[in-house]
């Protein structure tokens, strides 16, 4: 299973030490790092207990959240995602997945502007660093607060306002794209541009019960998640293919049968 990654947020209840020996224990080979578990660590000393525990550390979660009211707020953010690229360098990840942000009250163009500025702010560094960074479309439930780009063609618009870069991509999370009409279309043209910097799965639960932390193991909702990673391989995509689940219920069981759970569900998604 050379593909298989999942993130520190889905075992949020284990410290990373513990993700790094309980991962590979169920065939997992990539680990994407959220930020909060690097607390009071050294970097570089969590990116060599990852290679000595056989994971590639996949991306780095998360970067973004430029738009802000004030041109302090908007600078603190950006002093962030260097930081942010910073850590990723020293981790030797690849790879920041960017929540771009909103502000209620904000126009949702505005807000797009100021994410655009920003990403072209921190730009340089990343570059610099050999960092890419992935613009994740959040679903329109988030629209006010989370993110104001919601869909992959506003991804894709916001990559062609930076002049096309190709460290600047789109991170693809069937939980907020798997609705759009016009998915498997921004898909195929995400991979004939370069843009196809990551994929997230997990699964949509019916009813929802909460809008941040009710996401589904995969095979529990409704969402068409092997079509969409067909999609996703057929553009060129290569990569991990990471699990992404953020569940109040789920992080109220016990951690090792989850992720035993976990594993259960890839393995009947994928062969490899």
């Amino acid at each position: 299973m050379k593909r298989f990654c999942i993130h520190t947020i889905t075992t949020k209840p284990l410290i990373i030490e513990e993700c790094l020996i309980e991962f590979p224990k169920r065939g997992v080979t990539g680990i994407t790092i959220w930020r909060q578990a690097l607390e009071g660590r050294e970097w570089t000393d969590v990116r060599r207990q990852a290679a000595d525990a056989g994971l590639d550390v996949v991306s780095l979660c998360r970067g973004g959240f430029f738009p802000a009211k004030t041109a302090a707020d908007r600078q603190t953010a950006i002093d962030d995602n260097l930081k942010a690229i910073e850590q990723a360098h020293a981790l030797g990840a690849p790879l920041i997945v960017l929540v771009c942000g909103a502000v209620p009250g904000q126009s949702l163009v505005e807000s797009r502007k100021q994410i655009t500025d920003g990403i072209a702010a921190v730009l340089p560094a990343a570059e610099q660093a050999g960092v890419k960074l992935a613009i994740e479309p959040l679903h329109p439930m988030y629209a006010d607060d989370r993110s104001a780009v919601n869909t992959m063609r506003q991804a894709h618009e916001i990559c062609d306002a930076l002049g096309s870069p190709t460290s600047v991509g789109i991170a693809v999370d069937v939980y907020h794209v798997w609705w759009d009409p016009e998915l498997k279309q921004q898909i195929d043209l995400a991979g004939k541009t370069g843009r196809l910097h990551a994929f997230h799965i997990c699964d949509w639960r019916t009813p929802t019960m909460d809008l941040l932390n009710d996401r589904g193991l995969m095979g529990e909702g409704c969402i068409n998640i092997r079509e969409i990673s067909d999609w996703v391989d057929a553009a060129g995509f290569t990569g991990h293919r990471e699990v992404e689940i953020f569940s109040d219920r789920l992080w109220a069981t016990d951690q090792r049968r989850f992720l035993d759970q976990i594993a259960s569900s890839y393995t009947s998604l994928y062969q490899s």
